[in-house]
């Protein structure tokens, strides 16, 4: 594929060395200027598939240097997608000077206005903040030459229709038009086509089982009492390299820093690290100076250690199939391996998500000192009884997923800007090849 050299850097630097199925089909069409649809789930990689061309783009247009308005729209669903996406602008293009604001409600503007005032070449929204910012002059969309709409099937069942409309209106009719979705509805299929202009069509499947030697286990805990649980579960017989999942980084940083005033030898990885602190870190973990890895999902993306035995989801994923990347962590070079995961009453929505996406119910384990009965999983399928232990067992292992027809969940929590006029949710993984790393997710309107 024809990227600059300075992404080509950034692209080694990360080890990425083989495409994904979406990118290798997207990413030269992209290149060429050519609208696209793509239909595939978060997790396959398509964020690098529309990012890569982008910054490419922007790398070559020397014209740009003094850009105010924006040149590149993403239009995300949620806030938690829009800053998974923009980390993946950073670091795809840490050799390629643009620069990038994300906008989404759930936080002051004042931080966003102060950055499109400065200027930006690429902004990464949400509709709901966005059209707010719009109305108040401070969003001009008339320079965009790359307008991206990610999860569409997903916009729609939020209700964003009426503002999607909007924005485009405010876009110019000449532009490249980058259309993500993981299902094909008829109302979808019918915003596409009022979108784009002799698009190219792309369709790829997820990746949606998980490993088959790594024995799910599912903990229901009160938030507050899941560092407790994650202590008593290291001191476990059978218990030895772990890797811990949180959703932020100042939560990675801190539960590490509890972990060592406990004295369990903890480390934490995320974006905020310097590339020489998490090399240190994850040294430390394979030589077994440290027992306890604690990562975000950026930043685990990539680590290949042997003997990990167990990886602990200390916060569910937002995406579910970054819970099929995260529990592969473990049960390689035919060793087995066991996955826990922590689960407490805001976190069932996206448990429903994942279990959807991998066919598979985790089976309960009850036995703890900190479990708190669920108030509502709905149905289950088999398998729910307690378990008896936190090392390894003979218990049965994790089942093989199948591919999932349709989106999944959003989880609990404020992750979403759902209106609240519009009802309705909607129910419903980059897959490595020959051994090496794809490319790499107040106001009046609702927020």
């Amino acid at each position: 594929m024809q990227l600059s050299e300075a992404i080509q850097e950034a692209l080694a630097t990360e080890k990425y060395h083989t495409p994904t199925p979406i990118q290798g089909q997207a990413i030269p069409h992209l290149l060429e200027g050519s609208d696209l649809i793509g239909c595939a789930q978060t997790g396959t990689g398509k964020t690098a598939a529309f990012a890569l061309p982008i910054l490419n783009q922007l790398d070559l247009d020397r014209s740009r240097a003094d850009a105010c308005a924006p040149q590149v729209l993403v239009l995300s669903p949620t806030r938690e997608l829009a800053v998974q996406i923009a980390q993946s602008f950073n670091v795809y293009g840490r050799n390629v000077k643009f620069r990038l604001t994300t906008i989404f409600g759930g936080v002051g503007q004042n931080p966003q206005v102060r950055a499109l005032k400065r200027g930006v070449h690429v902004a990464i929204a949400t509709p709901g903040r966005l059209l707010d910012l719009m109305d108040q002059g401070y969003v001009d969309l008339s320079q965009a030459k790359t307008f991206v709409l990610d999860e569409a099937d997903r916009m729609l069942d939020m209700g964003f229709m009426p503002a999607l409309k909007t924005i485009v209106s405010k876009l110019p009719k000449q532009r490249q038009t980058i259309f993500f979705t993981a299902t094909m509805p008829p109302k979808v299929a019918q915003l596409a086509s009022g979108l784009l202009n002799n698009p190219v069509r792309i369709e790829v499947a997820p990746e949606s089982t998980t490993a088959e030697r790594v024995e799910q286990r599912l903990m229901y805990v009160s938030q507050g009492d899941k560092r407790a649980l994650l202590e008593h579960s290291l001191q476990a017989e059978g218990v030895g390299r772990t890797l811990v999942f949180t959703k932020t980084k100042h939560g990675a940083d801190r539960l590490a820093k509890e972990l060592n005033a406990s004295g369990i030898r903890t480390d934490a990885i995320h974006g905020n690290k310097t590339q020489n602190k998490r090399n240190r870190a994850l040294e430390s973990f394979r030589s077994g100076r440290l027992q306890v890895l604690v990562a975000t999902d950026v930043a685990a993306r990539g680590i290949d250690v042997d003997g990990v035995t167990h990886v602990v989801n200390f916060d569910l994923p937002i995406d579910p199939e970054s819970y099929v990347h995260r529990i592969g962590r473990t049960g390689r070079a035919g060793k087995e391996g066991i996955a826990l995961s922590f689960c407490d009453f805001s976190e069932h929505g996206t448990l429903r998500a994942i279990e959807r996406l991998i066919r598979t119910t985790i089976t309960v384990d009850a036995d703890h000192p900190f479990h708190v009965e669920p108030r509502s999983r709905g149905p289950r399928s088999g398998g729910g009884g307690p378990r008896r232990s936190y090392g390894k067992s003979s218990g049965r292992p994790a089942g093989n997923g199948g591919g999932r027809s349709g989106g999944y969940s959003q989880g609990g929590g404020d992750s979403s800007e759902r209106p609240k006029t519009y009802g309705g949710g909607r129910s419903g993984g980059a897959k490595r090849t020959g051994g090496k790393r794809p490319f790499g997710a107040k106001s009046k309107r609702p927020e």
